[in-house]
């Protein structure tokens, strides 16, 4: 028995589901123009809050004195925010020993028993904010410098806070607490809740240091001195912003 086959004039349909719906090329340009948009805005949502603080800030400072030292670059071969595997929420990051500076940081540290007290500042909207002394965490308060002075006593006491981005700031935050602190003024005010005294000090100076001296953990002893200090311009490390203030007797 012989068979033939016949080819069908039909069209073969595909056995691939056909797709629901098909993007215009209108419709395309309109989605690559809002990821363009949304990309640029979020570029510069970090980049304009750094060039807005160098134009209308960073012009009043003087020059910044950074507590990382010199010798820290020469090791590393790189700038305080380039150098891996430095987490900078660690206080002890921060710093290394310097053979003239007459400071061994890692020696202050590691022998220290942690303490606290409160410190607000009105005018940022921080409120009894923790400080710790003998710490290394800025992640969970803010840290006084271990042999500084503390609270009311004689000399130069040095707090260090966290800041990120302006627009993240968060006073109840330790990791955003100190991102708004350039705005202070002076005259603005600093209290201090130290073993059931409060203590005010009130803005003399602010100041931004570069990263080769530890000069502003020296001590001084013609009156009582409180530094804060943070990073600078804020989300970035590349300097140290410095705000000075003596105590108000009362």
């Amino acid at each position: 028995m012989g068979y033939i086959y016949l080819k069908s004039s039909q069209p073969r349909k595909s056995s691939s589901p056909s797709p629901k719906f098909k993007l215009s090329v209108f419709q395309r340009k309109l989605i690559a123009g809002g990821l363009f948009s949304f990309g640029l805005f979020l570029f510069s949502s970090a980049v304009l809050p750094i060039v807005q603080f160098q134009l209308e800030y960073a012009t009043k400072f003087g020059q910044i004195v950074n507590p990382l030292s010199a010798k820290f670059y020469n090791q590393q071969g790189g700038v305080l925010g380039e150098v891996a595997n430095s987490d900078y929420t660690q206080l002890n990051s921060w710093f290394v020993s310097e053979a003239n500076s007459g400071i061994e940081p890692g020696s202050l540290l590691s022998n220290s028993s942690e303490m606290t007290y409160r410190i607000s500042i009105p005018n940022l909207k921080v409120n009894d904010a923790v400080v710790t002394i003998g710490s290394m965490d800025l992640k969970k308060s803010l840290i006084q410098y271990p042999q500084t002075a503390l609270p009311g006593q004689l000399g130069n006491g040095v707090i260090f806070g966290h800041s990120v981005l302006p627009q993240f700031f968060n006073p109840k935050s330790y990791l955003t607490i100190f991102s708004t602190l350039y705005r202070l003024k002076t005259g603005d005010e600093i209290l201090i809740d130290f073993d059931n005294i409060q203590y005010k000090y009130l803005v003399e100076e602010m100041y931004e240091v570069s990263p080769d001296n530890l000069s502003v953990l020296e001590q001084r002893y013609d009156g009582r001195y409180l530094n804060l200090i943070t990073c600078s311009p804020p989300g970035t490390y590349l300097r140290r912003l410095v705000v000075k203030a003596r105590i108000v007797d009362n």
